[in-house]
């Protein structure tokens, strides 16, 4: 039954590859067998960690990739070769009150969350019609696609778009063989937010999680390796929600 989560002979391309998430998705796809295209906007990051990968007997190369802009997305789908999955974990939030959220950080937010992830599933998916090969598309969504929050209005938006977005190219898409489907993280502890989390606030929020704990990267290996592997065959257009019971707590 575990051959079936394994990735041996599968190239993925990981967007957003140079920090967070993003970084530990690498590794835990490199664990499963994967070969590996790491895109991000900061090359020199994402080039760090295919050598450390490298070294570790793992095949992984990087590339230049900036999710707002078509050209690049095109650019870098190119030099990825054929691939095999695509995990769209590009993402990027800002912290304003909704009435003082200038349209250019709106823009921001929502071309990098759901354009971007739009625009590069698109173009995987053109290319393997194009070659009648199957493929996978793992999207990164949120719990904030599901439940809200204040002060980060585009966000909200922006994951619950892209949660939406994920059924609809599941259904249109699957006649191709190709499988759309998402993770939804709740609240996940990374470099960029540890020291929240031993803040007042943090520990406030850690306390409306029914299992009263933040969540670690390797709560989420599970549902992306479901969702990317042949043990996912039958699923498609499914939100897989990871969050510690956050999303059916009471109100």
């Amino acid at each position: 039954m575990s051959k079936r989560f394994d990735l041996d002979g599968k190239r993925v391309l990981v967007t957003g590859a140079s920090a967070g998430l993003g970084v530990h998705f690498a590794r835990t796809l490199a664990g499963a067998g994967a070969s590996l295209v790491l895109a991000a906007r900061r090359v020199e990051r994402i080039s760090t960690l295919c050598a450390d990968l490298s070294r570790g007997g793992k095949e992984a190369r990087a590339i230049a990739l900036d999710v707002t802009s078509e050209t690049s997305i095109a650019a870098a789908l190119e030099a990825a070769g054929p691939l095999d999955i695509v995990v769209n974990n590009a993402g990027i939030s800002i912290v304003k009150p909704a009435l003082d959220m200038p349209v250019a950080d709106w823009d921001s937010v929502v071309s990098t969350n759901l354009r971007g992830a739009w625009l590069v599933a698109q173009g995987a998916a053109r290319r393997w019609v194009a070659d009648r090969r199957p493929g996978i598309v793992v999207n990164v969504a949120s719990i904030l696609g599901l439940r809200t929050i204040g002060q980060v209005a585009p966000y909200n938006a922006s994951k619950a778009g892209l949660i939406h977005l994920t059924r609809a190219l599941a259904m249109e898409w699957a006649r191709h063989k190709i499988r759309v489907n998402a993770i939804c993280p709740g609240y996940i502890e990374t470099e960029m937010n540890e020291d929240f989390w031993k803040t007042p606030g943090g520990q406030r929020l850690i306390e409306r999680i029914p299992q009263r704990r933040i969540g670690r990267p390797e709560d989420l290996d599970g549902a992306l390796l479901l969702l990317a592997s042949n043990a996912g065959a039958f699923m498609t257009g499914s939100v897989v929600t990871v969050d510690g019971g956050h999303t059916v707590n009471s109100l």
